[in-house]
């Protein structure tokens, strides 16, 4: 008896569980998630010659993003993957040491902007062999990022930077998929690294003038949910 309860026991944690997800043509799904938000930054070449700022530098941000997942099967390894999704909350910060400070200020100024992106990559996924209930997968790709808030009337205020609201990135990342009895979950992170100029450089402003090339730079955890 004890013998066909550990034998019945073993068959249980060791069932496939969702055996033929792998055969669909596609899948659709959710993912919910968390957004830090940065900017890589590279002075402007006559930063020296202006004395109002001494330096600047830039800061992080979180937000939380929601979207969906649709996914295609090319083979076995690879499928195709585009994950439209809405990032809230998240911020561009720039400290700067300012040498001469108007009445209004302090001699350390931080500026924050907002941001609500919307991103939609197409990602190329490539998929492990399957563990039991387990697989690795990796994924790479391009993205389209729109900010929703560059023409918000806060970011439009006179002492704040711009920039720009499309952008265009690359991704790469890493991922797990868990398959449950109905539903198939997956955290996963990325690195996301923009490939355009997104500075819309204003020469009459003191915080913008010493900045020359802003790229955007995130890392994103998801959770994605595929019933």
């Amino acid at each position: 008896m004890c013998l066909l309860l550990i034998t019945i026991s073993s068959k249980a944690q060791h069932e496939l569980k969702r055996p033929d997800h792998d055969n669909l043509p596609y899948y659709f799904g959710l993912t919910f998630g968390y957004a830090n938000m940065g900017l890589h930054t590279e002075k402007d070449p006559r930063f020296l010659q202006y004395d109002s700022v001494l330096s600047v530098d830039p800061g992080t941000s979180g937000g939380f993003s929601a979207g969906l997942l649709a996914t295609l099967k090319l083979n076995n390894r690879f499928e195709l993957r585009i994950a439209p999704q809405l990032a809230i909350g998240g911020a561009r910060v720039f400290t700067y040491s300012v040498k001469y400070p108007n009445a209004l200020e302090q001699t350390i100024a931080k500026k924050t902007l907002t941001s609500t992106l919307f991103t939609f990559p197409l990602q190329v996924k490539f998929n492990s062999d399957r563990i039991d209930n387990f697989r690795v997968y990796m994924i790479g790709g391009l993205t389209y990022d729109a900010d929703l808030a560059s023409n918000s009337n806060e970011r439009n205020a006179e002492d704040l930077i711009k920039l720009k609201k499309n952008d265009y990135a690359i991704e790469a990342g890493v991922g797990f998929n868990f398959f449950l009895n109905f539903v198939t979950i997956s955290p996963e992170i990325k690195i996301h690294n923009g490939l355009t100029n997104i500075h819309d450089r204003d020469p009459d402003l003191k915080y913008s003038n010493v900045l020359g090339r802003l790229s955007s730079r995130m890392i994103m955890f998801s959770i994605n949910i595929e019933p």
